[in-house]
């Protein structure tokens, strides 16, 4: 499985499979975070489903979607920093393509700064 590594903390994936689970708990990551809505493409996993194959793993894990295309609002910003507050790094967040979950994370990082 391939992700970005965007920091010590943080990197980011595509939409990931129940099945990779068992190998981002491997990579050491403590927490995942979707930033995906459900029901985006046809087929792709549920939130529900990779929220309890997460939390079966022993991590946490956290929803804060994004919708495609639209530009990252400050209460999306607000809702990633408390996610990211909430929960033990490393973590690992992922989206369709792992753009989305990229892009709002220094929006979100920069709200623990002010």
């Amino acid at each position: 499985m391939e992700f970005r590594q965007i920091d010590k903390d943080y990197a980011v994936s595509k939409q990931i499979t129940v099945d990779q689970v068992s190998e981002i708990k491997a990579a050491g990551f403590k927490s995942v975070i979707c930033n995906r809505p459900d029901g985006e493409d046809p087929g792709q996993p549920t939130v529900a489903e990779i929220k309890a194959a997460v939390e079966a793993a022993g991590m946490k894990f956290r929803h804060v979607p994004v919708n495609s295309g639209q530009p990252i609002t400050p209460a999306d910003a607000e809702r990633m920093h408390q996610a990211l507050s909430d929960v033990e790094g490393p973590v690992f967040a992922y989206c369709r393509s792992g753009t989305r979950s990229a892009n709002i994370y220094g929006p979100a990082q920069a709200l623990g700064k002010s």
